[in-house]
């Protein structure tokens, strides 16, 4: 019931989806308005609705939404995922009320000091995952080395990347060029259980050859957002410099094929959503313009992380941390 084009949607992708994957599809929330919407769409019969009669508004405070719990759909998704009813939760609606109940309902991992929003990003040589991309503003260095590590073994079961390398995201490739919480998380990540290949930089995000970068929540939203952005300024550009003129116009139709590939390699819908990695279940969040193809996209991905026992291989990735104590 969550997002900007919620539940129509939301339902749209369902359904999308549950006629490609072998897997029952729970919508959860209010009932009449989602049965509606289903009947219009000649459901298959792999679809399921759990009633919740709240939602949770777009703006709420995480606090107001973890009191409302399992009346609310959000906090019905996260319950059904801790009582073994569903294996994964996928919700498009407010992030920071998501983050809340999945850690507060279904606990972190043991070890995990903080949950991380993942994002992957179509770069040049193969999917790139960033994290945390909002979760955690402020961070510690242990904490770094955790997203490294979880982002590492999310790379490795769910984007099909044999030895993901692992970058830190600074203001120069050079060791010692950072802010304080680089030069402490250096020394971490070169020890963990992981392909540390040094800093990167902003740029490396799309043309570099890595495939996991971690930093601090602010400034993975921060990068996030500035990404979008440049990808609808581009291709809005691109548009109107193609309709520009007769001889434009007639350019673009040889180059129609080539600019619809490029448009869907760059299409964050084909990622679907972020996965909220370090708690025990899987859990995807979408953006708040989600529509039918990012469901769809982020129903696939919560069944390869499921497929995959990606919770379980995060478990083990963090149990293999050399650091004698879990970080506080």
């Amino acid at each position: 019931m969550g997002g900007d084009r919620a539940p129509d949607e939301i339902v749209d992708g369902v359904c999308r989806a549950a006629r490609s994957l072998d897997c029952t599809m729970l919508l959860v929330g209010d009932e009449a308005a989602l049965r509606a919407i289903l009947s219009r769409h000649d459901a298959p019969r792999n679809i399921d609705v759990v009633h919740a009669a709240e939602r949770v508004a777009m703006g709420e405070n995480p606090v107001a939404a973890v009191r409302r719990g399992a009346a609310t759909s959000m906090g019905k998704v996260i319950d059904l995922v801790r009582d073994g009813s569903a294996e994964a939760a996928f919700s498009a609606g407010n992030s920071g009320a998501f983050l809340a109940l999945a850690t507060i309902r279904l606990r972190p991992l043991p070890g995990v000091a903080r949950a991380a929003f993942a994002t992957a990003w179509p770069a040049r040589h193969g999917p790139m995952l960033l994290l945390d991309a909002g979760a955690n503003v402020d961070c510690k260095p242990e904490w770094i080395e955790q997203f490294a590590i979880m982002g590492s073994a999310y790379s490795r079961a769910v984007l099909g990347v044999a030895d993901p390398k692992v970058g830190l995201l600074s203001i120069g490739e050079e060791e010692g060029k950072g802010n304080a919480l680089v030069d402490a998380s250096t020394p971490l990540l070169a020890r963990a259980p992981i392909r540390f290949i040094g800093n990167v930089e902003g740029g490396d995000l799309l043309l570099g050859g890595v495939d996991v970068v971690v930093c601090d929540g602010f400034v993975g939203n921060v990068a996030l957002k500035l990404a979008e952005g440049t990808g609808e300024y581009m291709f809005d550009a691109l548009r109107r410099a193609t309709t520009a003129s007769l001889g434009a116009r007639i350019g673009a139709m040889f180059l129609r094929r080539s600019l619809r590939e490029l448009r869907a390699r760059m299409d964050y819908r084909e990622y679907g959503g972020a996965p909220l990695l370090g708690v025990r279940g899987v859990c995807l969040v979408g953006h708040g313009r989600t529509d039918a193809r990012a469901v769809e996209s982020a129903c696939a991905a919560a069944l390869r992380a499921v497929k995959q026992d990606l919770v379980a291989t995060i478990g083990r990735a963090i149990a293999s941390d050399p650091r004698p104590e879990a970080p506080a």
